[in-house]
């Protein structure tokens, strides 16, 4: 069941502040008395609060991960998720309501992956919660994951970094950049004013195209899809060059088919706005900030237990981030890996893998 804790004024690490901030959340299990039985699982850019099915019908994106039995044992554990700021499922973000009554639209100011591990901490407090047991993440979540354990390493006493690395890169900003322009050039985004109109869903699903191209690895695709027509269609007809009004092709080949479906699918379900928002927060992700060097920014973690882990054939985060964020590390931290030909989604994918790596690291018996 999501749940919600207003936590007051928020100031923003690129100034200026939100003057009301609402934190969404999901849980799982029973704190504790001392509260030591906490961790808190940190969602990917477009994921939810929603880690596993609970009470409810609908399963969770980390399904057996998360319940009881399961390698997070909810039976001894308590689970919190968190929705990110500038998100849509229930934290404040551009579709929330300002002072005036009106959503924040273009008027939301930009905020960071500190800001919202800032938010994540006055969460913590309204919960009583003083430690984490563990913080996990993957992608983004590994990087909101990495920032609490930099920010509050006495909060933190293990950190799971997945798929996810120190800094984004050059190339991961300009696929960012890509995503964003997207949505900001559909007519309908009117400066992210469009909540009394029609929304911008046509650059909003190039975006999801765009970003689900690195989130998969060129082998996948291959053996998935080749050069196969989607059935019924034509790629060599005139259509091709009659683009309909979904933006998509008359004829396609499986491929096209597939993003189109990926697109669709987080139309019906994200806010543009959020999409841009939180894009902007993780190319702004560097944990080493105003820290000085890497090693130097990582140091105050010494007493932080770290599972560092890269799926082999990721092409977004590559491997060689996850090991460079390892050697900065202080101790002897290895890297470990996750067998999977998906790509970068093989830290959703590879759901056993997953556990197993946590189970050993974080909650052996």
């Amino acid at each position: 069941m999501l749940r919600s804790v207003n936590i007051g004024a928020l100031a923003l690490e690129a100034g200026g502040e939100l003057p009301s901030v609402t934190v969404a959340y999901e849980c799982w299990g029973t704190l504790n008395g001392d509260g030591s039985n906490a961790v808190l699982i940190q969602h990917a850019l477009t994921g939810s609060t929603h880690v596993s099915r609970g009470d409810s019908e609908e399963d969770g994106w980390w399904e057996g991960l998360v319940g009881p039995g399961e390698v997070i044992d909810t039976n001894r554990y308590f689970v919190v998720a968190a929705n990110m700021l500038g998100g849509c499922y229930g934290t404040t973000g551009p579709s929330s309501i300002a002072a005036d009554g009106a959503p924040y639209g273009s008027r939301f100011p930009f905020v960071t992956i500190r800001d919202s591990v800032h938010a994540e901490a006055r969460l913590a407090d309204a919960l009583r919660i003083g430690s984490w047991h563990a913080v996990i993440g993957g992608s983004m979540g590994g990087a909101r994951a990495l920032e609490w354990a930099v920010t509050f390493p006495e909060r933190v006493q293990r950190c799971a970094v997945v798929a996810a690395c120190a800094a984004s890169t050059a190339e991961q900003i300009a696929f960012a950049q890509a995503q964003v322009l997207a949505i900001r050039q559909d007519p309908n985004f009117a400066g992210g004013d469009y909540y009394d109109g029609a929304a911008p869903t046509l650059g909003l699903g190039l975006a999801r195209r765009i970003a689900h191209i690195t989130y998969r690895s060129e082998a996948e695709m291959g053996a998935r899809f080749g050069r196969a027509v989607q059935p019924g269609e034509d790629p060599l007809g005139d259509g091709r060059l009659r683009p309909s009004t979904g933006g998509s092709v008359a004829g396609r080949y499986r491929v096209e088919s597939y993003l189109d479906h990926q697109a669709h699918k987080l139309v019906t379900r994200f806010d543009a706005n959020s999409y841009v928002a939180i894009t902007e927060a993780l190319m702004s992700h560097d944990v080493a900030r105003g820290r000085g060097t890497l090693r130097e920014a990582l140091a105050p973690t010494g007493c932080v237990e770290f599972l560092v882990a890269a799926v082999n054939s990721d092409r977004l985060y590559f491997p060689a981030q996850s090991e460079e964020l390892a050697a900065a590390l202080p101790g002897d931290v290895k890297v470990r890996r996750i067998d999977s030909a998906i790509g970068h989604d093989g830290f959703l994918t590879e759901v056993a893998t997953v556990g197993e790596l946590l189970r050993e690291s974080f909650f052996a018996d």
